[in-house]
């Protein structure tokens, strides 16, 4: 066995998995990745199961140190620097800690989540069987809080298998996806198109329990009170103040202000991804393409592997790197000809 050691990390981290199925009606939330496709990428590329635990670093810096042995890790998620020791590591590779060496995450950049996942998995005693981190429930394991320096893990030794890059689909720019309802009848014509319409923000005071969105105040045609009724990850709720709140993975498994609409599956975790104070938009779609978009996102994740790439193989069009003239106008240091300028006549 070898160690991975936390040598530092920022607030909104912890070790999180799939999330804990089978108990919401008993109040049991599911908790899980915020990011499910970034955590089956990361996890696919060091041959994991796709939904096994990880740690999900939150937009702040982290650095990690193998100790008593080499550690193969994978990274995947919001775009940041990586490096081991000043050598650059791309997002969405695996690589091999030596003994000794500290990879190294910077500052999220245009995202809000990375996970590192370990190859063998993160050791610990699963929690109502999962070992996803709820820090307000005291659930999950090995650490049942946010994640911090002198944390250590005990891990598999480095198998010495290549390393290996993933090709995502890139992600979309477009406007978050959700279904009406389902108390959208709670809100006349004009607030639900003033809902669509509007640019949204998400508030600094979000967390893994809640986005809390910046815009326009939505208010309720007969008031902010319903019979409590049970909330989904992506269910958006509009309490009294009329500024909405989408539910995340640390929601609690009801709630009794009325829902005007609910994020689809396949775009909960583009919402995650979201940076705080970064306009977008929401778009109404059907229930049907909801179901179909839902399908096409189960089938992307079960189709990882087959995405994966050696890391020392790129794929380069000489063609059209020719075409974009790159380096511009070669010039020879021993020719002056090439570089020096031919004096007037």
């Amino acid at each position: 066995m070898s160690r991975l050691v936390i040598a530092s990390i920022g607030p909104a981290s912890s070790v999180q998995d799939g999330g804990r199925h089978g108990a919401q009606r008993y109040g049991l939330t599911v908790s899980g990745a915020m990011d499910r496709l970034s955590l089956a990428a990361a996890n696919t590329l060091v041959g994991n199961e796709p939904f096994a635990a990880a740690v999900e670093v939150g937009p702040f810096g982290a650095a990690f140190t193998a100790r008593d042995g080499a550690v193969r890790v994978a990274i995947s998620g919001a775009p940041r620097n990586a490096d081991i020791a000043g050598s650059p590591v791309a997002t969405d590779t695996s690589v091999t800690l030596k003994d000794g060496e500290t990879l190294t995450l910077g500052f999220a950049r245009g995202g809000a989540f990375t996970y590192l996942a370990i190859e063998g998995g993160i050791k610990g005693e699963p929690v109502f069987g999962s070992l996803a981190v709820n820090a307000r429930a005291g659930l999950g394991s090995p650490y049942p809080r946010p994640l911090q320096a002198d944390d250590e893990f005990s891990v598999d030794a480095a198998s010495g298998a290549p390393e290996q890059r993933i090709e995502l689909p890139k992600p979309s720019s477009g406007p978050i996806r959700v279904l009406l309802g389902p108390q959208d009848d709670e809100f006349d014509d004009a607030k639900k198109a003033l809902f669509l319409d509007s640019e949204w923000k998400i508030s600094a005071t979000s967390d893994r329990m809640g986005y809390r969105l910046e815009g326009p105040a939505i208010k309720h045609l007969h008031g902010h009170n319903i019979v409590s009724d049970g909330t989904v990850n992506g269910s958006i709720q509009v309490p009294g103040n009329g500024a909405p709140i989408a539910l995340m993975m640390d929601r609690g498994t009801s709630g009794g202000y009325p829902k005007i609409a609910t994020v689809i599956t396949a775009d909960v975790g583009r919402l995650a991804q979201t940076s705080a104070g970064t306009a977008f938009r929401f778009k109404a779609v059907s229930m049907a393409e909801a179901q179909d978009e839902a399908k096409k996102f189960a089938q992307l994740i079960r189709n990882l592997p087959d995405r994966l790439r050696s890391a020392d193989t790129v794929a380069l069009n000489i063609e059209a790197l020719s075409d974009a003239n790159v380096a511009g106008y070669a010039v020879s240091a021993v020719d002056a000809g090439t570089w020096q300028v031919a004096a007037e006549p």
